[in-house]
């Protein structure tokens, strides 16, 4: 018996890709039901090897980019280009799947995204990244938690500090900790938005561990649920964790499926 789902007779997602680094690496390795027709990236060399694989254009600049028909932009690039460009792509009628979810601490940034999207009937979607459970901490905006917090401790040298005994280097809200480590804690910004409520963040680092691992602890009227995650990180990349790059895969596999999982 399988269990794969169905797909749709809808055409082919056309798809561009703005940041080719390692995970979009990792994507273009998989057979998916999508075709990439425009790749940019600040580094030529990069985008030229992957626009070889999917047989699409390199873009030398974001407007020749943001110019070429495509239903989606696929953002791996980093914070800071979800700031300079997710406004304008979505003005530009294109539905944006955003990898780099830090850059929505930014209330500001945020709302004029969803604001931007709605005029321009456009969606944003985010995929899980590097955490389970994501999909039933949604809950949360129906009947909130007493208790939202996310732990998550990290080798030293991925955090750029130095210790040799496992250390708390912060301790408070989700949006503070992105401000202060914006390229290591996305999850504490994803999981504030699947709840609906700010989550509470301890971060640390323990010389002890080679993995990355994250705990989930969540109390309401439903009960109370604990998370755990041990990450490992992808073979080409120790900065980059390999489970981000698979949630990114399967939301793209699951683009035109007609049974789709989950709330």
């Amino acid at each position: 018996m399988s269990f794969t789902a169905p797909v749709t007779d809808s055409p082919t997602p056309r798809l561009g890709v703005l940041g080719c680094g390692n995970i979009a690496e990792i994507l273009a390795r998989h057979n998916l039901n999508i075709e990439v027709v425009a790749v940019y990236d600040r580094h030529s060399e990069r985008a030229e090897h992957l626009a070889s694989v999917w047989d699409a254009t390199v873009c030398q600049n974001f407007a020749e980019f943001i110019g070429h028909d495509m239903d989606t932009v696929v953002e791996i690039a980093s914070i800071e280009a979800v700031e300079d460009h997710a406004g304008e792509i979505l003005q530009h009628g294109k539905n944006l799947i955003l990898l780099s979810v830090g850059a929505l601490a930014d209330e500001q940034l945020r709302s004029r995204l969803i604001e931007t999207a709605k005029q321009y009937n456009c969606t944003i979607r985010v995929p899980s990244g590097a955490l389970f459970g994501l999909d039933n901490i949604k809950i949360g905006r129906i009947s909130g938690f007493r208790k939202l917090v996310l732990r998550t401790t990290k080798p030293p040298a991925v955090l750029g500090v130095q210790t040799d005994s496992r250390q708390c280097l912060f301790t408070g809200p989700a949006r503070e900790c992105i401000r202060r480590y914006p390229k290591n804690v996305n999850v504490a910004v994803a999981l504030s938005l699947a709840a609906g409520q700010e989550a509470m963040v301890e971060l640390w680092a323990d010389p002890a561990l080679k993995q990355n691992h994250h705990e989930i602890l969540v109390t309401g009227e439903f009960g109370k649920g604990e998370i755990k995650i041990s990450n490992l990180p992808s073979p080409e990349n120790p900065a980059t964790s390999y489970l981000a790059a698979l949630s990114l895969i399967t939301l793209l596999n699951d683009l035109g499926n007609v049974l789709q999982i989950g709330t």
